[in-house]
């Protein structure tokens, strides 16, 4: 026969087991329903932080001026290398097209970046109608291009 002890310990065990079954799943359900909710906040707020932070660093991140280059090289026969860097904004694209198209120059590839500063690296070729086909001329051409724009932009500034 089981003594009076194991038969209390027995009726206890099922006692907690009931208490268990019985308690209500909705409580737990909400709790860990905050739980998560809490855990989402936490999160938004830690990338809210970064992203602050992150827009901070980008403030303080100074771009150095470039000095406007431009390099002009001779490929083959008709054909020409243009490499130009400078500080970005304005058209400068545009222009230098223009001045391209007023010399006679055609474009046949390029490839133009302009993240932190503006760079263009193209292969043009002599027109038929061509003005000239001087390096020298072409270097000058986009530099007068380059100053014009960037001029254009500081009197808008200043106005």
């Amino acid at each position: 026969m089981a003594t009076k002890l194991q038969r209390r310990t027995a009726s206890l065990r099922k006692l907690q087991l009931l208490q268990t079954l019985n308690k209500p799943k909705s409580v737990k359900r909400s709790c860990s329903i905050i739980n998560i909710l809490l855990h989402f906040y936490k999160l938004k707020v830690k990338l809210e932080e970064i992203q602050r932070e992150y827009q901070n660093l980008l403030k303080n991140i100074r771009i150095p001026k470039l000095k406007q280059e431009v390099k002009v090289e001779k490929i083959s026969g008709e054909q020409f290398v243009v490499r130009v860097a400078c500080n970005k904004g304005g058209d400068k694209l545009v222009s230098i097209l223009e001045v391209f198209d007023e010399l006679g120059l055609n474009v046949v590839q390029a490839r133009v970046s302009c993240r932190h500063f503006f760079s263009m690296e193209a292969i043009i070729g002599v027109g038929q109608d061509q003005k000239t086909s001087d390096m020298k001329d072409i270097t000058d051409a986009v530099l007068k291009a380059i100053d014009e724009k960037q001029s254009g932009e500081q009197e808008m500034l200043v106005t």
